[in-house]
């Protein structure tokens, strides 16, 4: 009986690893199988790419005339609407902090001493050059300013009604929906509550939009930019600007100036310690240099380095690019409408 059992055990052992071969050999040919499949799909999937990218070719080269007449259509367009538009020219002018040695010395080192004396009083000892930059750059930014700016130098019809500028005669061409030049009268048509003539706050806007300003924060260099239709009219207008933010922050400290100097007079009569009367006749010593130097300096905050030129080439429009884009444009819309079309009838 032991016999039988052990030549059964025998038969099992031998038997065993032919069936592991089989079942291993049965495995590798259904994961070859599934590989085969695989990339037959993938061959598949190509082969219908490639099909749909020669359909969707031959469908554009079957609308090639519309694509090349809606082209040509737009780039004849383009050509107009860029031949169309003004010519604007940009004038601009590198300014430097200008630089107040003698009177702001003097004023930092009292500021140190005195400066909360001199708060209590009402004055001001100032805070440095960058400060008084600053403030110009906000000044020259300003609504108030450039409204100022736009009356004294009536500048409003220049930017308000002007369209373009005449080469033969050096002259602004009006608008004349807008402005009547022979009449000098504004007949421009508005919905209430505008008036035919624009206000400062339109020419504000409009003088903004001309306008650019931009600091470099490594050489605090200033680069102050203005376009317009006409040249000399550009370079004019950016010269006046400088002018007037100096001229408008020099009397706006020295009108300071004097009035603390004026303060500072009335309350000595007031003091009654010696040590006091000797802070207070440095405060106005020091006030007083820095009128001086109000009255002196014309360039008294923005000092040109490089001064605003007449410019001799247009800024803007970019002709040859509105064209390229207007072409790209049209192409890519006949395109669709091709595909479209032929998707449609399909």
């Amino acid at each position: 009986m032991k016999t039988n059992q052990t030549q059964a055990t025998d038969k099992q052992s031998q038997v065993s690893p032919d069936n592991i071969n089989t079942a291993a050999t049965a495995d590798s040919a259904i994961l070859q199988q599934q590989i085969l499949w695989a990339q037959m799909q993938q061959q598949q999937y190509q082969l219908d790419d490639e099909i749909h990218l020669g359909e969707l070719w031959r469908a554009i080269w079957a609308g090639k005339l519309t694509v090349i007449v809606i082209s040509a259509l737009f780039a004849i367009a383009s050509v107009v609407f860029a031949l169309a538009q003004p010519n604007v020219y940009k004038a601009s002018t590198i300014l430097a902090p200008a630089s107040n040695e003698g009177g702001a010395s003097g004023l930092s080192a009292l500021a140190g001493q005195f400066g909360g004396l001199a708060s209590m009083a009402g004055i001001n000892l100032g805070g440095g050059q960058s400060d008084k930059t600053a403030l110009a750059l906000e000044i020259l930014k300003s609504r108030s300013f450039i409204e100022r700016f736009i009356s004294e130098h009536e500048l409003l019809v220049p930017i308000m009604a002007a369209k373009n500028w005449d080469i033969a005669s050096n002259t602004l061409v009006y608008d004349s929906e807008v402005y009547e030049q022979t009449t000098n009268q504004w007949i421009r048509k508005v919905e209430a509550p505008q008036k035919p003539q624009p206000s400062l706050w339109e020419a504000y806007i409009a003088f903004s939009e001309l306008l650019n300003i931009t600091q470099d924060k490594n050489t605090a260099m200033i680069t102050v930019e203005l376009e317009y239709y006409s040249p000399a009219m550009a370079q004019q207008w950016l010269s006046w600007l400088i002018a007037d933010v100096n001229d408008f922050v020099r009397n706006q400290e020295q009108q300071e100036a004097q009035d603390s100097i004026d303060y500072l007079t009335q309350q000595l009569d007031k003091i009654q310690v010696s040590s006091m009367e000797t802070v207070f006749y440095q405060l106005i010593e020091e006030q007083t240099k820095n009128m001086m130097l109000t009255k002196v300096k014309a360039e008294y905050v923005l000092k040109t380095v490089d001064p605003a030129q007449v410019p001799e080439e247009k800024s803007k429009p970019k002709r040859v690019l509105i064209v390229l884009l207007g072409v790209i444009v049209g192409g890519i819309i006949a395109i669709v409408i091709v595909l479209i079309r032929y998707f449609a009838k399909k």
